[in-house]
C-alpha cells in the first residue's frame, strides 16, 4: 500500500533523510524507531505533503505522492496525528471529531463519532468537553480518533507515549491491532521500542536519516544492536 523508496528529504539547506526505504501493507502496524534527531518525524511529513521529497519516491495505492497537495494526500486515504496531538484547544471533543470528518461528502458524522467513542469510550465521557481542559492521554486518544474520522486507509502516528504515563500508553497500544483489523493499517513512531516492536508486525530503525535495520518485529527485538542501543540490555 504504502512504498517508500531512496527517499530524500529535509528543511532547508539542511538534508534529513537519505535513501529511505520503507513500506506498510494492508491491515499492517509498523514501527518506526531510532533515536531523537534520526528522522522519524520528516519521514511521516513528507509521506503527507508537509516536507517535499527531495528524491527518491512515495507511492500509496500506486499514486505518486510527490508534489500533491496535503488535502489530496488526505483524500487518498493518509491521515496523519502529529506528535503534540495539535488539537484545536479551544473546541470541544465533538468538535475538533468533526472536523477530522471533514473529508468525502455525504458523510454521515454522527454515526462516524459513534464509531470511534466506541473505540476510545472515555471521549464519549468527555464529548461536550473543551479539549484543551483534558489529561495528555485523552487528548492524545481524540487525536487518534480524529484522525480516523476519515476512514483512513493508512493512519501514521508520531510519538504516541510523549508526555503519557505509562497505563495510558498501554491502553492506547491496546487499540492498535482493533485499528488495522478493521481497515486502516498503522505506521507508529515511537520512542519506547520495546513497547513499539511488541505491538508492530514489522520494523525499520532509523539512524542520522538512514534505515540501518528492518525487519519482522521479533528478530529485531531479539537483534544485539538493538538490546544494546534502545533496550539497555547487554
Amino acid at each position: 500500500m504504502l512504498e517508500v523508496t531512496g527517499l530524500g528529504a529535509g528543511y532547508g539547506r539542511v538534508q534529513v533523510l537519505w535513501e529511505a526505504d520503507l513500506s506498510v501493507g494492508d491491515n499492517e502496524i509498523v514501527a518506526l524507531v531510532g533515536p531523537n534527531g534520526a528522522g522519524k518525524t520528516t519521514m511521516l511529513r513528507a509521506v503527507s505533503g508537509i516536507v517535499p521529497v527531495r528524491s527518491g519516491a512515495v507511492t500509496f495505492d500506486g499514486a505518486a505522492l510527490a508534489g500533491k497537495s496535503i488535502e489530496q494526500i488526505v483524500a487518498l486515504g493518509i491521515a496523519h496525528v502529529p506528535e503534540g496531538r495539535r488539537l484545536f484547544s479551544g473546541l470541544t471533543v465533538r468538535d475538533n471529531l468533526r472536523l477530522g470528518g471533514w473529508v468525502g461528502d455525504n458523510r454521515d458524522s454522527n454515526r462516524d463519532i459513534d464509531r470511534v467513542v466506541e473505540l476510545f469510550p472515555a471521549l464519549g465521557e468527555r464529548i461536550k468537553q473543551v479539549t484543551g481542559n483534558m489529561s495528555g492521554g485523552e487528548q492524545q486518544m481524540c487525536a487518534i480518533a480524529r484522525g480516523l474520522m476519515s476512514q483512513p486507509k493508512l493512519i501514521m502516528i508520531d510519538e504516541l507515549s510523549l508526555g503519557l504515563a505509562p497505563v495510558i500508553v498501554d491502553e492506547i497500544l491496546d487499540r492498535l491491532p482493533g485499528i488495522a483489523e478493521s481497515g486502516t493499517a498503522v505506521l507508529l513512531v515511537e520512542q519506547d521500542v520495546d513497547a513499539a516492536l511488541t505491538i508492530a508486525s514489522r520494523a525499520y530503525v532509523l539512524e542520522t536519516g538512514r534505515v540501518v535495520l528492518s525487519g519482522e518485529s521479533e528478530a529485531l527485538l531479539n537483534d544485539e544492536r538493538v538490546q544494546q542501543s534502545y533496550l539497555g540490555v547487554g
